[in-house]
């Protein structure tokens, strides 16, 4: 997710201590069960600064249906409305994400490439049944390494090309993707085509391949795509975290997600992801974003829950709070990158160097083409 620093540093200058706090109790009643948030609403709040604070963790529409359950007149003035705007645009850029998902399935079924959706409006749909939760701006797909070069080619078929940037070795070998796009003005249809499913910096899924066998069928606008299963997505949710933790962005997005999956599972169920988790190298990858989704929404009381307090336990539930919904307050007392690298290693050395050595080397790589392209 790019982001703009100017936001940051509105923000971090404003300081939103309640706006902050704001945000997380409509996220706490979006999970609840019951209705009525009179502790959502905090007096001489800045409505732009919950806007900005919602948009940039994309929970937006997550705020606007928590705050369907209270009075409208509990809502801070012209954030209803703002919020209404959000939704309807986010509305327009997933039905539009939703009709390039359908083509791009067709293009690839055809050309016999094995392939599976990521993320997305679908994954929005299996989790709250709704396909209009976040704005998704990119068609996500993962396609084995094998593959790739095919892939890339059937979508070259139906109009997309490599976006400029994405051209690099650091996107096709480190990060393990490129971007596409086809069209132009302010809304091409861009797809993200993947062969890896984390960046250098955090531990990768051992079998990334293993996918792609465990992909389900999907019903999607009368017809049905393949996408990954249950498990897979809890998985990726909590890739995705520790992967905003490196680039220090928000994410309160990705930990919702993660909390709806992890709710919809059994005790028998929370065993068997941990011991997926494990089998794929990322055990502690899964602790740190169930342990973000408790301190974010509270504590669940499951078994899930009680694994995840160990990990990070240096860093207090406060840091972690604003590591997860407020990256940019000055307050904040941020963990080295390689202390949390570290920790998702499993405090294992061997696994440690390679990682870090992997990452400095995508470092080395990204440097060597930022600076290729200023001269």
């Amino acid at each position: 997710m790019a982001l703009q620093e100017g936001s940051f540093e509105r923000l971090r200058a404003a300081g939103c201590a309640d706006e902050v706090a704001y945000v997380q109790a409509c996220l706490r009643l979006f999970f609840a069960s019951g209705a009525g948030a009179g502790e959502a609403c905090v007096p001489a709040i800045s409505v732009a600064n919950i806007c900005d604070i919602a948009r940039l963790n994309k929970v937006a529409t997550f705020v606007l249906k928590a705050l369907s359950r209270t009075p409208a007149s509990g809502a801070p003035p012209g954030l209803l409305e703002w919020l209404d705007i959000y939704r309807r645009r986010t509305v327009s850029m997933n039905s539009s994400g939703i009709m390039d998902s359908i083509t791009i399935d067709k293009v690839l079924r055809d050309t016999h490439i094995d392939f599976v959706f990521l993320k997305g409006p679908v994954q929005q749909h299996l989790l709250y049944g709704d396909h209009f939760m976040k704005p998704s701006g990119d068609v996500d797909i993962l396609v084995a390494p094998t593959g790739f070069f095919k892939a890339r080619e059937a979508l070259r078929s139906i109009g997309y090309e490599v976006a400029g940037k994405s051209r690099s070795v650091w996107w096709v070998r480190f990060l393990g993707e490129q971007h596409m796009e086809r069209g132009s003005g302010s809304r091409p249809s861009t797809v993200d085509l993947h062969y890896r499913l984390q960046q250098p910096g955090s531990p990768s899924p051992r079998d990334t391949d293993g996918f792609l066998r465990r992909k389900r069928s999907v019903e999607i606008a009368g017809g049905s795509v393949p996408f990954i299963s249950a498990s897979d997505t809890l998985l990726l949710s909590c890739i995705s975290v520790a992967k905003a933790f490196f680039n220090r962005e928000p994410c309160a997005g990705y930990v919702c997600d993660i909390r709806a999956s992890a709710s919809r599972l059994s005790e028998a169920e929370q065993q068997s992801v941990l011991d997926y988790a494990a089998e794929q190298g990322l055990a502690d990858t899964l602790l740190l974003g169930l342990r973000s989704a408790d301190v974010l929404l509270g504590g669940s009381g499951t078994l899930l829950s009680e694994r995840a307090t160990r990990i990070l336990s240096r860093i207090g539930n406060e840091d972690l709070l604003h590591m997860v919904i407020a990256p940019w307050l000055s307050s904040l007392r941020w963990p080295q990158r390689r202390t949390v690298l570290w920790e998702l290693c499993g405090r294992e050395p061997v696994r440690y160097l390679t990682e870090a050595g992997w990452a400095a080397s995508a470092d080395l790589s990204r440097r060597m083409f930022e600076r290729s392209q200023s001269q």
